[in-house]
């Protein structure tokens, strides 16, 4: 059952997702720098981007970025491609998102949306939460939980839309 209702609101948040023509403007902020910044504006133009949805709080999402990180440097060699995550802590957890990202080494891109003023944009409730974002600036892929190995077929994703 619990396989069923994932499936079906996969599929729910796709329509919402897909039915958008450009990523919102939303703004969420820099936790290394502080600055806000309009999530649209966060991508580089001609080059695909696998952004991880995640929470301090969230044993799933951390499993999955830290299977993704462990990875990016072979994918890297294979494809070219940028990665980032976004936190969707309250802003009175901003602390503990970059004290969190410090402890695991990340050199990538994260920012926190403290009021889940994204995730209302982007139509989904929970996470883990993945999108890809073609080299055009759409979303090309979405997928909603995580399960080990899962991460393969993003960059199964990833290389096909890299071409």
């Amino acid at each position: 059952m619990k396989k069923i209702l994932a499936a079906l609101t996969s599929v729910l948040l796709t329509s919402s997702v897909f039915a958008q023509s450009e990523l919102p403007d939303t703004q969420v902020k820099d936790v290394n720098s502080g600055k806000r910044v309009a999530f649209n504006e966060t991508f580089e133009k001609g080059k695909v981007t696998l952004v991880n949805f995640w929470a301090t709080w969230c044993v799933p999402c951390k499993k999955e970025i830290k299977n993704v990180r462990a990875k990016l440097p072979e994918w890297k060699k294979e494809t070219d491609f940028n990665y980032m995550t976004v936190s969707v802590d309250e802003s009175r957890a901003e602390g503990l998102v970059r004290s969190y990202a410090k402890s695991q080494g990340w050199d990538f891109p994260y920012y926190i949306d403290p009021n889940s003023d994204l995730m209302r944009s982007l139509s989904f409730r929970t996470v883990p939460f993945t999108i890809i974002v073609d080299k055009n600036g759409k979303v090309a892929y979405l997928h909603s939980g995580y399960e080990e190995g899962t991460e393969n077929e993003v960059y199964a994703k990833i290389k096909e839309l890299s071409k």
